[in-house]
């Protein structure tokens, strides 16, 4: 597993769980404060689409996940 689809699941992973426990007609239903925690999932990221900065990415790096080998691109010809 690569570290790109490690954030990936882990950020669908959170967002869908903090819906579930934060909203009001879900059966998890513990508090609406959960939400707060999936705006903070999305700012972070919408923040790393433009930084490039992602604390999850340095944490996978450490734990030994390799990064995504580069797309092999056809190229046009001239």
């Amino acid at each position: 597993m690569t570290v790109e689809r490690s954030i990936r699941i882990l950020a669908g992973s959170f967002v869908l769980l903090s819906l579930a426990l934060g909203a009001p007609n879900s059966p998890l239903y513990v508090s609406s404060n959960f939400l707060w925690f999936t705006a903070f999932v999305g700012a972070n990221l919408f923040q790393s689409g433009f930084t490039r900065f992602c604390p999850a990415e340095l944490i996978f790096r450490k734990l030994g996940l390799r990064d995504a080998a580069p797309e092999s691109v056809p190229r046009p010809r001239p």
